[in-house]
């Protein structure tokens, strides 16, 4: 994280803070020129207070030019006790920048302005240069220092709280694109599950809309077909909005996930709803495929019968899944294409999903008109 600015980590001043910053200098003013009244003359007296008003009024300009007003003060407390406060808080208020190349000529100039201000000003007792020497250096260095430190806390407070409110706005932006994952992912699993379950239910309405030789007990038997397959539709909507409660796994929790052993069980329903299906299963050690993989075979293979039954109504389709552990396993679904009026719309992003399902488990998807055919060719790793 880049280090922020002194104007950004200063703080703005209130009324207030203008006011016991005002009022912290005149203190300081008064107890310095308390000690050299006494042995001022009237007119030396005048232009001290004269001077320290000016000081007063410049230093609070110290945030717009903070060198040069901790310059002029300190000139001007060099021939005026009560420009000693300005001065104090100028140099602090340069101080908490922290930047050296400011803070070390205006030190030693505030240095060397008591130095001559106690040149000016002899004291009626007799102490040694050094100790005055001694006294001044530490008083700068303590005001320069505490100056600093406030600039250090300042600081720190301020990028704790811009750290404060990164991590807010990237928690809240982890929160919509977490939502926006489940979203996909839950309407994926409602396309995968849904969409096969009402094309049923469209091809058997369709065909009672064209058949006008059927019996009573044929029409009853197909509308028996149409509501046993949107009963299932409606169950395994259940199961698909159950993925909202399941927080640790994201797994269906109202029905188990299919896996490679319903593959039959998924042609056999595809062939008793009256769909033409050629399926060879060539894939050695089938019982010990990985569910996941499983599960990801059984959504392909289910989006092509529901793209056959939509797209090419009465073709054959042909489903071939072959493969070993060591080989991965590949399904190739192929169906003519143009074959036969269709009526049931396509929203095109089944294929879109399973392609991003095949790519998370380490494989691919592809599908392309060969000739007359239309082919969906996908490969799973054995171990995804």
């Amino acid at each position: 994280m880049d280090r922020p600015t002194p104007e950004e980590y200063q703080p703005r001043l209130t009324p207030w803070g203008h006011v016991w910053r005002t009022l912290l200098s005149v203190l300081i003013s008064g107890a310095v020129w308390a000690t050299v009244v006494g042995r001022q003359s009237e007119p030396m007296r005048y232009a001290d207070v004269a001077l320290g008003l000016v000081a007063f009024g410049v230093v609070l300009l110290r945030r717009r030019w903070p060198v040069g007003v901790a310059l002029a003060t300190n000139l001007l407390g060099t021939f005026s006790a009560l420009a000693a406060g300005p001065a104090t808080l100028a140099l602090v208020s340069l101080a908490t920048e922290r930047r050296w190349s400011r803070i070390v000529p205006v030190a030693g100039l505030a240095f060397a302005s008591a130095q001559v201000f106690a040149v000016l000003n002899p004291t009626t007792e007799d102490d040694p240069w050094w100790l005055t020497t001694a006294m001044n250096l530490i008083v700068i260095a303590a005001v320069t220092a505490w100056g600093m430190y406030l600039g250090s806390r300042r600081e720190l407070i301020c990028t704790l709280r811009s750290r404060a409110e990164r991590a807010e706005a990237e928690q809240e932006l982890l929160a919509v694109h977490a939502r926006d994952n489940e979203r996909a992912r839950i309407a994926r699993e409602m396309h995968d599950v849904l969409a096969h379950r009402i094309s049923q239910i469209s091809l058997h309405a369709g065909a009672l809309g064209f058949r006008e030789d059927l019996t009573a007990d044929e029409m009853r038997a197909s509308a028996g077909i149409v509501q046993e397959a949107a009963h299932e539709a409606l169950t395994d909507l259940r199961a698909v909005l159950g993925v909202l409660r399941d927080t640790d796994t994201g797994e269906l929790l109202h029905s188990p996930q299919p896996t490679y052993a319903d593959l039959p069980g998924l042609v056999e329903e595809a062939r008793a709803a009256g769909t033409r299906v050629e399926y060879d299963d060539l894939v050695a050690h089938a019982e010990d495929v990985p569910a996941s993989v499983g599960r990801t075979l059984y959504r392909i293979v289910q989006e092509g019968i529901t793209n056959a039954r939509k797209h090419a109504p009465g073709a054959t389709l042909s489903i071939r899944v072959s493969g070993s552990p060591d080989d991965g396993i590949a399904v190739v679904l192929r169906n003519p294409v143009g074959f036969g009026p269709s009526r049931t719309p396509g929203s095109g992003l089944g294929l879109v999903g399973l392609a991003e399902r095949a790519v998370l488990r380490g494989g691919r998807l592809e599908h392309r008109h060969e000739g007359s055919a239309f082919v969906l060719r996908g490969w799973i790793p054995w171990a995804a």
